[in-house]
């Protein structure tokens, strides 16, 4: 029996030996409605009814979170993602806006364990941001399935990025990438940071000066130094790529929107919780024209750019 039932139990037993509600109120320490109202309840329904009933109210008119919601939030929990990220799918997937404090309580309540990581070792490196909008864009390809291969251009300071679809990695491709930047960047930008891949190589690429442009690829091995781009593109695929059919005939269209979401809508932690749009909002004035950049450009100091790298250094030995 429980010790609360045994209590009132007790109260019940000790007036019907008095029959003095006044000195077992005293000597038990309780009120007389007390009382009275555990006396009538043992009356009519016997020992069951001293146990405590449920205070929850019948109806909760502020009440935030449905089992439809729930069984959403449980859905994208399966795909690993914490609370914050949960917050920006509902968003952006269902139209629901909910604060973080409330889905963590509602994944406490559903027993949901937290996420645990295990990172390997990694070196420290020194992380940094482009002070001016277009100082700096981060190119690279990654390739999403089997003849569907995605460009992601982004820029060092603001995030705004530019991404489109393609069937290959070709120099073709990438001029057509390059037109599209020029065409959706909001800002003219300074120069172009990409890894070693051949489709960056091309004479033609390089050669666009038209716009002064300069290419600046990477050392070889040196990934992290075009970390934001890399983190961008493992957030496309842990964000838009799981919830789509890759075999959808509208695939492009969703990822125009997933661009559009990620540069205006989508708050990032590396820009304290700011979407790209205000972050260049707040630094329009120090973006960069086109006729700026062409006048900042200097031809007798660029010069075209080996694939390998070795071959790459020979040259500056020689002075």
């Amino acid at each position: 029996m429980d010790n609360e039932i045994r209590k009132r139990l007790r109260w019940i037993q000790l007036y019907e030996e008095l029959g003095n509600a006044g000195v077992v109120c005293l000597k038990c320490g309780i009120t007389r409605p007390t009382l009275r109202k555990w006396w009538r309840r043992y009356q009519e329904r016997g020992l069951a009814s001293l146990q405590e009933k449920s205070r929850r109210p019948k109806t909760s008119p502020n009440r935030k979170i449905f089992p439809e919601h729930e069984r959403l939030i449980t859905e994208l929990r399966k795909r690993k993602l914490g609370h914050r990220r949960i917050q920006n799918e509902l968003a952006r997937l269902h139209d629901l806006s909910f604060p973080t404090a409330t889905i963590h309580k509602t994944l406490e309540r559903l027993n949901k364990p937290l996420l645990s990581h295990k990172r390997a070792f990694r070196k420290v490196v020194t992380r940094y941001s482009r002070p001016i909008p277009g100082d700096r864009v981060q190119m690279d390809v990654c390739k999403i399935a089997p003849g569907l291969y995605q460009y992601t251009a982004i820029d060092d300071c603001t995030r705004y990025k530019v991404l489109r679809l393609y069937s290959r990695r070709t120099a073709s491709n990438t001029l057509d990438f390059l037109d599209a930047v020029i065409e959706e960047m909001p800002f003219a930008f300074q120069r172009i940071q990409t890894d070693r891949g051949r489709e960056f190589f091309a004479i033609k690429f390089q050669e666009r000066l038209e716009w002064r442009i300069k290419f600046r690829p990477i050392k070889p091995r040196s990934s992290h130094l075009n970390g934001k781009v890399e983190r961008s593109q493992r957030t496309d695929l842990d964000e838009f790529y799981a919830t789509v059919d890759l075999k959808d005939p509208v695939l492009v269209d969703q990822l125009s929107e997933w661009q559009h979401y990620y540069n205006w809508d989508r708050p990032h932690s590396s820009l304290q919780g700011k979407t790209p749009i205000e972050r260049l909002t707040e630094l329009s004035d120090k973006a960069l024209l086109w006729d700026e950049v062409s006048a900042k450009f200097d031809p007798s100091k660029e010069r075209l750019q080996e694939q390998n790298y070795r071959a790459e250094l020979a040259p500056r030995k020689l002075k």
